[in-house]
């Protein structure tokens, strides 16, 4: 195994095809090609399907690429420290959260201390937060309610109350709160599963032998605020979550007291990558 291999294997991986990867890394498609070709057969392990449509990895280089997203970034790690100038904090930082409402004000102070780190922020169910941790597909996620354990660092962000919420005009005149029993008979429109919203109030309303049958089923946030400003039902966030909306009415839950935390996370085997190492010291930091 030559690290020109393992180098030719992620680079294709990475940007989806070998043209692509050959322009990115400034190499000849042919080259690259005979890289990866040898790799698989010195080691009689297909990395690629290959067709007319292009390359897709295998199950095999699936795995295979998880473990060059590593390899790879501790060698950047490697160069950060032997570097001079390795004490600018560059390159890329990738979050992805249950709700952007819960980074914001951290994204603002990282953005004007690091100028030179381009932040993408994507929103998810805590599902697919973890799995896009997991993966390195990301280098920070915010989450709902969990234990961490081990295998993440955390930072706890405060918790808020779950709330119910209609378009105005939805309830009858005069009520304007609901128990959960009363939600049992709604029309309701809940997040897909892996929602910790959704979690806890189907684990509350078990507890409290109460049946609640989503009318709807609606993947994310913004989606599911949209169906309910319809006037299709009614939904449910976090009341830090609820925002401005005119168009909305906050219904709150008299029988019970759930409520959301919010977590950063991040993996606990990437502590020392820097731009993560730099983010989580200003979450922890007062503001400026």
């Amino acid at each position: 195994m030559r690290y020109s291999q393992i180098k030719a294997f992620h680079n294709v991986a990475l940007y989806g095809g070998f043209s692509r990867a050959a322009e990115a890394i400034f190499q000849t498609q042919p080259a690259l090609s005979e890289q990866v070709r040898r790799l698989e057969q010195d080691h009689d392990i297909l990395m690629f399907h290959r067709d007319k449509k292009g390359v897709r990895l295998t199950a095999a280089g699936e795995q295979m690429f998880l473990m060059t997203k590593r390899f790879f970034e501790v060698e950047q790690q490697i160069e950060e420290y032997l570097s001079e100038s390795g004490a600018a904090v560059e390159g890329q930082l990738r979050i992805i959260a249950d709700s952007a409402h819960h980074v914001t004000s951290h994204l603002s102070r990282f953005r004007r201390r690091y100028p030179n780190v381009f932040v993408s922020l994507h929103t998810g169910n805590t599902t697919e937060i973890l799995n896009e941790l997991r993966t390195f597909n990301a280098e920070i996620g915010i989450v709902g309610s969990i234990d961490p354990g081990h295998e993440f660092h955390s930072v706890d962000l405060g918790s808020t109350r779950i709330t119910a919420f209609s378009v105005k005009g939805y309830l009858p005149k005069g009520i304007t709160t609901l128990s959960l029993k009363d939600l049992s008979n709604e029309q309701l429109v809940f997040r897909e599963p892996g929602s910790k919203t959704r979690q806890k109030l189907e684990e509350e309303a078990q507890r409290k032998n109460i049946t609640l049958t989503p009318a709807l089923e609606v993947e994310g946030r913004e989606a599911m605020r949209e169906v309910v400003a319809a006037g299709t039902g009614i939904g449910f966030v976090s009341e830090a979550e609820f925002g401005n909306d005119a168009r909305l009415v906050q219904i709150p839950l008299r029988d019970t007291e759930l409520s959301m935390s919010e977590t950063m996370v991040h993996m606990a085997t990437r502590r020392d990558v820097r731009v993560i190492r730099a983010f989580m010291d200003l979450a922890h930091s007062s503001p400026e």
